[in-house]
């Protein structure tokens, strides 16, 4: 199940574990299932922040194998004390979580009350996470503490998902991302609050950041250190520039030419399967604007 899983040191003591955008390869099955279709097809990190002895591990992968090659890195490592903390309630950050039941898992109350929402979803799913383990330590806004001697921050966006959860280094000015940005572009999975989304990530660019580590992104710019804060710009103006078009009823066509700008500066990079997103991310927002 890892045999394609690579693990980056993207910054000192920042570690990511990445897997997927292997052409022709499937982790679990021919048939459409949510880990191929879409984590492992668009390329998929966790990360672990690490100094000494501690660890904090963001987001717990796609799989128990996984999850399981995470700890046994950290471990190697000379790790004794692991947190968790969780994007979102999405399956592919979440499928983990049993691994690190013995650990404190963070997230926001409103990732808990989607997990719990969705349990039965999520436990019966193709691949399934059964059992779905829960958080066991809850925070609403902001959330401070230590890893080591290194500051970590916890943040809520509400972009891309309501419960997005960012982490924020201060001293390094790195943010780690999630779901809230993504390259090539946002997944658009709440169609009714893209308004919300576009106020969120203008928010977002407010901070002084240097660079940014998404969960989906493309490898060799993750190993080499991660984006740059263009990366708001490009995923806001995609929502907007969607929205819009959807909005006036005029055409979009291709992802590869309804985003050529940002793809010519080099914010974003094209990878093809994100045409598959483009479509979706077009019926969604349709049905939430009540068009054809």
């Amino acid at each position: 199940m890892t045999s394609t899983l690579t693990i980056l040191e993207p910054c000192p003591g920042v570690y990511v574990y990445y897997d997927g955008r292997v052409a022709g390869v499937r982790l679990h099955s021919q048939r459409p299932n949510w880990l191929d279709d879409g984590a492992y097809q668009l390329g998929v990190a966790s990360y672990a922040i690490v100094d000494g002895e501690q660890a904090l591990v963001y987001d717990t992968h796609i799989s128990l194998d996984h999850a399981q090659a995470i700890r046994r890195h950290l471990e190697s490592l000379g790790v004794t004390s692991i947190r968790v903390v969780l994007s979102h309630w999405h399956k592919d950050h979440v499928a983990g979580n049993a691994v690190f039941a013995d650990c404190e898992i963070i997230a926001l109350r409103l990732t808990a009350e989607k997990l719990s929402e969705n349990r039965e979803k999520i436990e019966t799913a193709t691949p399934p996470i059964r059992p779905l383990v829960m958080p066991n330590r809850l925070f609403e806004q902001t959330l401070t503490f230590a890893i080591g001697k290194r500051q970590v921050e916890l943040h809520h966006f509400a972009i891309h998902s309501a419960d997005g959860n960012v982490i924020w280094l201060p001293e390094e000015r790195l943010l780690l991302a999630g779901d809230t940005l993504e390259d090539t572009v946002t997944y658009v999975s709440e169609a009714d609050q893209t308004a919300t989304h576009v106020a969120e990530l203008t928010r977002l660019r407010q901070w002084p950041i240097a660079r940014i580590l998404p969960a989906h992104g493309d490898r060799d710019r993750i190993a080499a250190g991660g984006y740059g804060p263009e990366l708001i710009d490009a995923n806001r103006r995609y929502i907007e520039r969607l929205t819009s078009a959807i909005a006036a009823d005029a055409p979009i066509g291709t992802l590869k030419d309804f985003i050529a700008d940002e793809l010519a500066t080099g914010a974003i990079l094209y990878f093809e399967p994100y045409e598959t997103v483009h479509q979706s991310n077009i019926e969604r927002v349709r049905a939430a604007l009540g068009t054809r």
